[in-house]
């Protein structure tokens, strides 16, 4: 029997480009009752090149005239560049996750928007992390790890990770794994609740200093991670606080949405001195593609203008983050105001991201 194969040497590919190519479902991994991975590869012949810990967004067709936007980091490690996943939860009246889990399957191809994001320790190296998380917020520390485990096996991480119930920590068998792999890996597992017949020795409770302190002795002396809920990431916030951590090395997952600035900022900064401010000058904002325009009072986005003029701008997390709304600025300055969703070459060629460009007189936008 011949054996017919599509092998092509890494040297012959490119990396994917989110502007061009789509992302095809290759895999699908039931983890627990309401966690799922999907794994993708590039609809053409192209590898992946992105930090671990980084995210996606995925264009989801829930509906055919109007899909929806997610955002979720990749599960994945860029050191097997060949395809990238992401681990998700279907929450109680999610809409996109709900989708994914009924309907994507192999075969499957999805719009998507990165990677992106700063959540990695590639972004602040250090001598020795902790990672600290809580449900599917697990998934940006598997990447970190599983880097490490392929790159540099021995580096110094405490893993601590925190579930309601023992069926519920996510990857427990692929750390005790990596752990035995890597021999400064230290994993601590942290469960709310249990029954008795689930056989469960480990730590029970909610993480708090007593806890973190058997887990992890030396945490003040580590680089944390934090991702979770964010009553939860609040919680290790203000524990940390407590015990004089020096939270210049605390780092934390999170898609709040970017602050405006005042009108006045925006004036100040586009060159109006000390001159006085209209607070209600208007700004002319055109969109080519759907042929209208739309006025855009003082602090008001583009993604804003865009949505009171009926134009679609596809977004997600609207904190500057994802870059779901990056469009073409084709004339007009704006104050964008992102955090870390669009790249320096992008913003040369003309890019913005909507959710958080804010007019500085008329603008034309490409949407």
């Amino acid at each position: 029997m011949t054996v017919t194969s599509d092998f092509r040497h890494f040297d012959e590919l490119q990396p994917w480009n989110d502007r061009q190519h789509m992302l095809e479902c290759i895999a699908v991994t039931v983890e627990t009752a309401d966690v799922m991975t999907f794994t993708f590869r590039s609809d053409r012949d192209n590898w992946f090149r992105y930090l671990p810990g980084q995210f996606v967004t995925l264009e989801l067709p829930v509906s055919e005239d109007d899909p929806v936007m997610r955002t979720y980091t990749l599960s994945s490690t860029p050191s097997r560049p060949f395809s990238v996943a992401v681990t998700v939860k279907a929450q109680k009246n999610s809409i996109g996750t709900r989708w994914m889990f009924d309907h994507l399957r192999p075969g499957m191809k999805l719009k998507a928007f990165g990677p992106l994001g700063d959540f990695s320790f590639v972004r602040y190296p250090a001598e020795k992390y902790l990672f600290i998380s809580a449900g599917s917020g697990v998934t940006p520390m598997m990447s970190m790890t599983r880097w490490m485990s392929d790159c540099s096996p021995q580096s110094d991480v405490a893993f601590v990770t925190c579930a309601r119930k023992p069926e519920d920590l996510l990857f427990k068998a692929e750390l005790e794994c990596l752990a035995a792999q890597m021999p400064n890996l230290s994993l601590g597992f942290v469960v709310e609740g249990h029954n008795p017949r689930d056989g469960w020795h480990g730590v029970r409770g909610r993480i708090d200093a007593a806890r973190l302190s058997l887990l992890a002795p030396d945490f003040r002396d580590r680089t944390v991670f934090c991702c979770g809920p964010e009553p939860f990431m609040r919680g290790v916030r203000d524990m940390l606080k407590v015990c004089g951590f020096n939270m210049d090395r605390y780092h934390e997952e999170s898609f709040q949405p970017a602050a405006a600035p005042a009108p006045e900022e925006i004036a100040i900064r586009a060159g109006a001195g000390e001159q006085e401010v209209d607070a209600n000058a208007v700004s002319t904002v055109t969109f080519t593609m759907a042929g209208k325009e739309a006025k855009c009072p003082p602090g008001q986005t583009i993604l804003q203008t865009a949505r009171s003029a009926g134009v679609r701008i596809g977004a997600a997390c609207e904190g500057g983050l994802c870059g779901t709304c990056r469009v073409m600025k084709i004339s007009g300055e704006v104050e964008m105001n992102h955090n870390g969703g669009i790249l320096d070459d992008e913003i040369e060629e003309g890019y913005i991201l909507a959710c958080c460009s804010r007019p500085i007189g008329d603008v034309s936008i490409e949407a």
